[in-house]
């Protein structure tokens, strides 16, 4: 690589994976390098962001270009960038397309209300990417070199359709899970009107028994934490919302 994780502003997790905190909402977003493919795990939130977000993978990459884009849900700061990373291929939990196609005013109007420059949410909303690939269940994708990525749609919760990833570990490495905003650590999760409480706990059920005890579970805002740490966060939203 060209340059390293740490020059480039990334935290490396494993040899081949890393991810970002990005400015202003702290939102996350992975990059998982194979021989002859590279994931981008969500786009931030404006093309400004996605087009630095492109640049930055491709230093990564040594000059080779990303070729997958997983959206975990449809909030601004996790779809507004996806229109920089033109010509790959992108996947989304079933619904999620529908969601986007119909719902860009919207998101919009959020990001407006959440800070975002008016023009620029204007120019994503118009631009906003729509998935290719939706996944219903798991779907593996072969990023070469032995790398392969495990795409599960464990929602609803935070969103009626939440897509997680899971990186598979290779000693002394472990897993890593990205969880989207089924898991945030800088904050409360948030549980807007597109929220499905009633579904989250089993929702982070779910991510737990595919990351296992060892995995790192990066959140969609804030520190990487531990199954610990999700599992208390899931008895938290059990209560606060009054399921088991």
């Amino acid at each position: 690589m060209s340059v390293t994780w740490e020059e480039a502003g990334w935290e490396r997790l494993t040899p081949r994976v890393g991810r970002r905190r990005l400015p202003d909402w702290d939102c996350t977003t992975g990059l998982v390098v194979g021989d002859g493919a590279a994931l981008v795990i969500d786009a931030g939130s404006s093309l400004r962001e996605g087009a630095r977000l492109r640049a930055e993978a491709r230093g990564l990459l040594d000059g080779r270009r990303v070729t997958h884009l997983a959206l975990t849900h449809a909030h601004f700061d996790h779809v507004f960038g996806a229109a920089a990373f033109s010509g790959v291929e992108v996947f989304g939990a079933v619904g999620l397309d529908t969601v986007l196609a119909h719902g860009r005013e919207e998101l919009g109007a959020d990001a407006v209300r959440h800070g975002l420059d008016p023009r620029e949410a204007d120019e994503a909303a118009d631009l906003l990417v729509r998935p290719r690939h939706l996944v219903s269940g798991e779907w593996t994708l072969d990023l070469g070199g032995g790398t392969q990525v495990l795409l599960a749609n464990v929602g609803p919760g935070h969103t009626g359709h939440d897509l997680v990833v899971l990186v598979p570990g290779s000693p002394p490495w472990p897993e890593v899970v990205f969880c989207g905003d089924l898991v945030e650590e800088s904050g409360e999760p948030q549980a807007g009107t597109d929220a499905v409480p009633s579904h989250w706990p089993a929702a982070l059920d779910r991510l737990l028994d595919l990351g296992g005890e060892d995995a790192l579970y990066v959140p969609g805002h804030g520190a990487v934490v531990n199954a610990g740490f999700v599992r208390a966060q899931r008895d938290a939203l059990a209560a606060r919302f009054g399921v088991s």
